[in-house]
């Protein structure tokens, strides 16, 4: 009786499940904050220079201080200003 080859590769990694990440220290780029957010990019920059938005600021990618350099948001603050936001719908009306 043979034993059964064991498993590896992409084969192994998707038998143990999808990748765990820390929302905490996970970067996403802008098209992921504008699904999470529901927001067109110029509208996301213009709550980022409203110090009153609340909306978190970008991590620098580069030590670049170039226009356009790349930047990144941590899923954490930004999943914390979604909730905020659903928090505040009902103090708005008030």
């Amino acid at each position: 009786m043979k034993a059964a080859p064991m498993s590896t590769g992409k084969n192994a990694s998707a038998a143990a499940g999808p990748l765990q990440f820390d929302p905490a220290t996970t970067l996403i780029r802008m098209p992921e904050v504008e699904a999470i957010v529901g927001l067109a990019r110029p509208t996301i920059y213009k709550l980022m220079k409203q110090a009153d938005s609340g909306f978190p600021q970008p991590v620098k990618l580069s030590n670049s201080t170039a226009r356009g350099a790349p930047v990144a948001w941590v899923l954490a603050e930004v999943q914390e200003w979604v909730k905020s936001r659903i928090a505040a719908r009902g103090s708005a009306a008030a």
